[in-house]
């Protein structure tokens, strides 16, 4: 995997392209790598080597060097080699000779100044080029519609093959396999160029001096100034302008707005919480405000030690239950789950959750209050 990261990477596309001057804020901060992304660069490791071996190819094994490496992490990236498999298969039936690519430098620095990136996996073809994307993360379901992450990738694909094979579509999937997800989005080059013209490439030029507006919404999650943006203060400060009354009192569209805002601004104020806290832990000494010492659980100075005293005054001091699903599919890995626990498992119906009606989830049938139990 590169080290070298590009000002306006594709990877972050989603959030220059809605606030261009956020890449530049952005560049002059440090990298902090959080856990999941260094999970996600083993799985990306793994899922390298595992597809060479399928092609025949030769590699070294990576697994005796992998920090994050489980027994989920085997069968997620088994399943990702499996797919890129059978998708070659598909290409080979309208093409003689397709050619995978793993891992692939794309440039689309025609468009955005300086841009290029990793494609997990490229398949080139007569008629379609396809573009797939390992994601590894399972907090957040990534989308392959119009996801310019993956356009940008495709730009860079096509700046290469086109020409060399005849090219009329691209197909762009996302493979997340922790969240049993598979999304797969076609465009035609002509959509795609014309996208890239009329879109991509103003943005980017904009992003690329500061420029633009600033601009809060989604795209903020991982933008690295959050905390201390302005226009996002902004942005969530709008539901001040509710007196938060009973309520009886709010007009349904009035509940709808702060609706609409409501997961943001949590999150927007989680942000500032957490940017102070670690600014008084550096040292900053706010006007209104000091560190204490938070809560603390007691814990035994030596398990062994306990265990002992307490077995020799006649007690037994310890428990025995089933481990959680979670850790039971890790421990066995997700092939071997299904194959011992397939008939044993029930998922019961979850409760009611409020979503805007642009999310894919269908809608519940059953929505009288008797048709749920609370938990106590």
């Amino acid at each position: 995997m590169p080290d070298k990261h590009a000002v306006l990477s594709a990877s972050s596309s989603h959030r220059w392209l809605a606030c261009p001057p956020s890449a530049l804020l952005c560049a002059k901060e440090k990298d902090k790598p959080s856990e999941f992304a260094m999970q996600g660069t083993d799985a990306h490791t793994l899922c390298e080597y595992k597809l060479k071996t399928a092609l025949g190819q030769q590699s070294k094994d990576p697994v005796e060097n992998l920090t994050f490496f489980d027994e989920e992490m085997a069968d997620c990236t088994d399943m990702y080699a499996q797919y890129v498999m059978e998708q070659l298969s598909v290409a080979k039936e309208r093409c003689s000779d397709p050619i995978v690519f793993i891992e692939q430098h794309l440039d689309f620095s025609q468009w955005v100044p300086d841009g290029f990136g990793t494609g997990d996996c490229i398949i080139v073809a007569d008629e379609t080029l396809t573009v797939i994307d390992f994601k590894y993360g399972v907090e957040i379901l990534v989308d392959a519609e119009n996801n310019p992450q993956m356009m940008c990738y495709a730009l860079g694909a096509l700046s290469i093959f086109d020409g060399i094979y005849d090219i009329k579509e691209i197909t762009m999937t996302i493979f997340q396999p922790r969240r049993e997800h598979v999304s797969t989005f076609t465009i035609s080059k002509k959509a795609l160029l014309s996208w890239a013209e009329e879109t991509l490439a103003p943005t980017a030029e904009l992003a690329s001096k500061g420029e633009g507006e600033y601009k809060a919404g989604s795209h903020c999650q991982f933008c690295k100034v959050k905390a201390v943006c302005r226009k996002r203060a902004e942005y969530n400060l709008e539901l001040a302008c509710y007196d938060f009354e009973m309520p009886e009192s709010l007009e349904d569209d009035e509940i709808e707005v702060i609706l609409a805002k409501a997961d943001e601004l949590v999150s927007w104020v989680n942000d500032i919480k957490e940017y102070a806290l670690q600014q008084a832990v550096s040292g900053k000494k706010w006007k209104d405000w000091k560190l204490v010492e938070g809560r603390s659980n007691r814990k035994y100075v030596n398990d062994k030690a306990v265990a002992e005293k307490i077995e020799s005054a006649g007690y037994d001091p310890y428990e025995k239950k089933v481990i959680g699903i979670t850790a039971m599919t890790k421990m066995l890995g997700k092939t071997k789950f299904e194959e011992l626990l397939s008939g044993l498992i029930e998922k019961s119906q979850g409760k009611p959750t409020l979503v805007p009606m642009s999310d894919k989830c269908p809608a519940m049938k059953n929505t009288t209050i008797n048709g749920f139990k609370e938990d106590n």
